[in-house]
């Protein structure tokens, strides 16, 4: 909605000349009523007014200086920034499990492949690789203070007050942020997870507003699901549609709202505890079996490693370093060449041919299998497919859709590398 600022003060005039002069960064003013004033928050040309109707008069503090700078003052900022957060273990220092961080990146370099599920024994690392993976998640445009993280270029990954605001023709502040992942616990209630009535609003404001959820905050990030085959039915169900459809909607005591809600989703589990249900295994783009370490020298590697992280986490951090940018940059390198990245007639017809030989429900086998491929080549910065590419990601793609019966059990793999050698000879 279009705002307006009210004000003789200097300073104001001062804001207005900095507008006027191109800025290398879109910076946000955040103008404040005086204490025991509450309003709206508006936006007008980058500068956010905070006042109340009939109100023209504001107490403005500028959070944010229009300075230029330089990497080494970025680099900082960001060191510092992961300094004070909690340490996670470095996802290069993860040993073994090959075929479970493959998958992962994958994902990450194209969302569109529909995340992974990860299965596997007790103890075995799943959620620790899982959360080690926000270190090497890129950077993306996000709209400014909006709830559902909203692409400024993306009408379809847009919130409606978002929408509505280009629709207007207002300038939409942006910022640069990491993808955001969410942790789903098995404990989270429907109204958490897909959001509910603002509480705060109604009793003081007297107004009905939406409070969004965890599937909002998820919206062109991860939502990571540990034990999600313990997870309620109903709230299987929620994730169904969301991953279906890209949209959450909500109706909650009057409110009808619908909101972007594109995620990857990341599944693990234990398969002792139980299987998934196959409407919901359909859903993963790919499926990775995690199993124990047999190696004796690998696991005291490993046991070693971890006691290095518990005894000081920073100092273990800063020893893997070098391979977090490495790998960094590896993986931005490859999400900027995918588009690019070419894969032969004939060997999407051999794809599609190995899918209706294993009886493979729909299509989505064949799409996860083509854009993995695509994904695994731009990770090995090569700009055509090949048919190691297509052997590698193949029965990570299939094999768990081949379960026809609920009691049974995923296969292995082995019956998809038959067909596909027998196909691709």
């Amino acid at each position: 909605m279009a705002g307006f600022l009210a004000t003789s003060s200097s300073s104001a005039a001062a804001i207005w000349a900095s507008l006027s002069s191109p800025s290398p960064k879109s910076l946000v003013h955040s103008l404040s009523p005086t204490p025991g004033q509450s309003g709206g928050r508006k936006f007008y040309k980058g500068i956010a007014v905070t006042g109340k109707k009939g109100r023209s008069r504001f107490r403005i503090s500028i959070t944010n200086v229009a300075t230029e700078i330089s990497p080494a003052q970025e680099k900082a900022r960001k060191i510092a920034s992961m300094k004070s957060q909690r340490p996670v273990y470095p996802f290069s220092a993860i040993v073994g499990q090959d075929e479970m961080k493959l998958c992962l990146l994958l994902n990450v370099i194209d969302p569109k492949i529909g995340g992974v599920m990860i299965m596997g024994d007790r103890g075995t690392g799943k959620s620790t690789t899982v959360r080690s993976l926000v270190d090497l998640l890129p950077e993306i445009t996000v709209v400014s203070g909006d709830p559902f993280n909203s692409d400024p270029e993306d009408p379809e990954s847009m919130g409606m007050e978002v929408r509505e605001k280009v629709v207007r023709g207002e300038e939409l502040p942006v910022i640069m942020t990491k993808i955001t992942m969410v942790d789903l616990p098995l404990g989270a209630t429907e109204d958490r997870v897909c959001g509910t009535i603002d509480i705060e609003k109604a009793l003081t404001e007297g107004v009905k507003a939406f409070e969004p959820g965890l599937l909002a905050k998820a919206n062109r990030g991860i939502l990571y699901v540990d034990e999600v085959n313990l997870l309620d039915d109903h709230l299987v169900d929620v994730l169904l549609d969301s991953a279906a459809s890209g949209w959450n909607t909500v109706e909650r005591e009057g409110i009808s709202i619908s909101h972007p809600a594109r995620f990857i989703l990341i599944g693990s589990g234990n398969p002792e505890e139980g299987e998934l249900r196959p409407q919901l295994l359909d859903r993963f783009g790919m499926h990775a079996q995690v199993g124990t370490v047999r190696d004796a020298e690998l696991r005291v590697k490993i046991v070693e490693e971890r006691a290095r992280f518990d005894r000081n986490p920073n100092e273990f951090r800063e020893s893997y370093n070098a391979e977090q940018e490495k790998l960094q940059q590896q993986i931005a390198s490859a999400r900027s060449s995918l588009p690019s990245v070419n894969i032969d007639h004939e060997l999407r017809v051999k794809i599609s041919k190995v899918c209706a030989e294993l009886n493979v429900d729909g299509l989505r086998g064949d799409i996860v299998t083509n854009r993995a491929a695509k994904a695994l080549a731009a990770l090995k910065g090569r700009g055509e497919v090949t048919t190691e590419d297509i052997a590698t990601v193949i029965p990570n793609c299939l094999r768990h859709r081949l379960r026809k019966d609920p009691l049974e059990s995923i296969d292995s793999g082995l019956l998809v590398i038959e067909k596909f050698y027998e196909v691709f000879a």
